[in-house]
């Protein structure tokens, strides 16, 4: 009992350090200046570059179908079709994950949140880890929902644990990891119990943090205290789910469609020749496949099909932490967390996750040797 009262004060100084960060952000320009009117500009042209990648992307894609003289480079044609295929595959999580999202911050009181979470800060971590389990999107889709919780106030050390075990402990998840191999090798588990223990980690590591809100881009922190400041406006609801679903959709589809479109270079740019010979190696087949998950950024939903054609080449640890890695960071997922976290923050969570991830294929590999 007597812990609960240093975890509220801690969390309310969270909150509070955030408040002043936007404050401190808003007042910057003088005034006479609007926030609201003044990031319209940015999120236009933001909402313009994503339609323009997405429309150039596409128009490469047709004119490689439909003219007959086919005169795309045939690298062209490869990197749109990548491109579009990671886009539409991330786009309606993405989209339903904003949803989610909006009506948390809309729907749900802070104080019912902070009432069904544990006191303590290693059990709320915990059980928001497990919040995947209610929530069968990728991590893509997580991200709009990680920032309505940072708004409705959790710590940023919260968010990102949610953020990152989220897709581990996603149903879709599990069901598919066990329709590609079963319990062989341990890789089923080393995935659900080493995707949430990293996760656990890297909420640790950032919680101990002296300020929270320097974690996070001063844009969002500014968003995080408007909003605890009209938190009780009056209005109509469904006219503000509509704005805000607007919004966070505006801010995050650049992101994805320059996310996608980089995945899709990637991908063209390793051939699977380069891997074969290093996939008998206990530690070099480990690496090599934590960083082609995070280059090719294949729905965690999915992931266990895409790997289960290199089984037969790479060890059961390297498998294994593929799924666990691809799951944690990619190339799109960063570019989407980077619309609110700062580089900072996600350079040493990729740090974290990338040498836990080879410990644990390391040990899967030692383990079925």
């Amino acid at each position: 009992m007597q812990k609960s009262a240093p975890n509220a004060t801690a969390q309310a100084a969270t909150a509070a350090a955030i408040r002043r960060g936007g404050n401190s952000g808003g007042n910057s320009g003088g005034g006479s200046t609007n926030p609201s009117t003044a990031g319209n500009a940015s999120k236009h042209r933001g909402l313009a570059l994503a339609l323009l990648i997405i429309a150039a992307v596409i128009a490469f894609k047709l004119a490689a179908d439909v003219l007959p003289a086919n005169p795309l480079p045939a690298i062209m044609q490869d990197t749109g079709t990548l491109a579009v295929g990671v886009f539409v595959e991330s786009f309606p999580f993405v989209v339903l994950g904003t949803l989610v999202s909006t009506a948390v911050q809309l729907w749900v009181p802070q104080r019912l949140l902070f009432r069904l979470l544990p006191k303590s800060a290693v059990l709320r971590r915990a059980v928001l880890s497990l919040l995947g389990v209610l929530l069968p999107v990728c991590e893509c889709g997580n991200v709009p929902l990680a920032r309505g919780l940072l708004r409705r106030g959790l710590s940023p050390a919260e968010a990102l644990t949610f953020v990152f075990a989220a897709p581990l402990l996603n149903p879709v998840t599990i069901i598919t990891t066990y329709q590609a191999f079963g319990f062989d090798h341990g890789i089923l588990l080393a995935r659900i119990i080493g995707g949430f223990c990293i996760a656990n980690l890297i909420g640790a590591m950032f919680a101990t943090a002296n300020s929270p809100e320097r974690l996070l881009q001063p844009d969002f922190a500014a968003s995080c205290n408007h909003a605890h400041t009209h938190d009780d406006v009056s209005g109509g609801k469904l006219g503000r789910f509509g704005g805000t679903f607007a919004a966070e959709i505006t801010l995050l589809m650049p992101a994805l469609a320059i996310g996608s479109l980089l995945a899709g270079v990637f991908q063209i740019l390793l051939t699977q020749d380069s891997l074969l010979p290093l996939g008998s190696h206990p530690l070099w087949s480990v690496l090599v496949l934590i960083g082609l998950a995070a280059i090719v950024s294949v729905c965690s939903t999915v992931d266990a099909f895409f790997i289960l054609g290199f089984a037969s080449v790479f060890m059961p640890g390297a498998i294994t932490a593929f799924l666990i890695f691809g799951a944690l960071i990619d190339v799109k997922l960063l570019i989407l967390l980077r619309t609110t976290f700062r580089a900072k923050t996600l350079a040493l969570a990729t740090l974290i996750a990338l040498l836990s991830t080879a410990a644990i294929g390391f040990g899967v590999n030692l383990l079925n040797a």
